[in-house]
């Protein structure tokens, strides 16, 4: 029997340790702050979520201004802010512009917010694993 220790595949803790495993340094807490800020307002909290969910995996802005009682420039400066956290990408089309989740940043923040060796949460089924 070997006593060889395997890697965990898509585990981000050697480069991303979580909060409760070490102090964040300042580069990554002033890149972490702009990623929360983005997030720390309603309405852009709800556009993440309205194009994350969205089937398919993107939506165009014509799909997504409907939804706010706020004017297309408001709406296109909160998908800026989402855009430059990271958190989202686009694509212009014609005269739309369609956008995506990019789950890398969202995985991450799942990473740097997991306790270690807390149970996770099939939020679809409901079931603790």
């Amino acid at each position: 029997m070997s006593k060889q220790e395997l890697e965990v595949l898509g585990r981000t803790d050697a480069c991303c340790p979580g909060l409760l495993t070490a102090p964040l340094g300042e580069d990554q807490a002033v890149e972490l702050a702009k990623v929360f800020k983005a997030l720390g307002d309603p309405i852009r909290l709800r556009l993440l979520s309205m194009i994350a969910s969205r089937q398919g995996g993107e939506v165009c802005v014509c799909d997504l201004t409907p939804a706010f009682d706020l004017s297309q420039p408001t709406i296109s400066h909160h998908l800026k802010l989402l855009r430059q956290a990271g958190l989202i990408d686009c694509e212009r089309r014609g005269t739309w512009v369609y956008y995506w989740l990019l789950p890398e940043m969202t995985d991450r923040l799942a990473g740097i917010l997991t306790r270690p060796g807390a149970p996770s949460v099939d939020e679809d089924a409901g079931v603790v694993t």
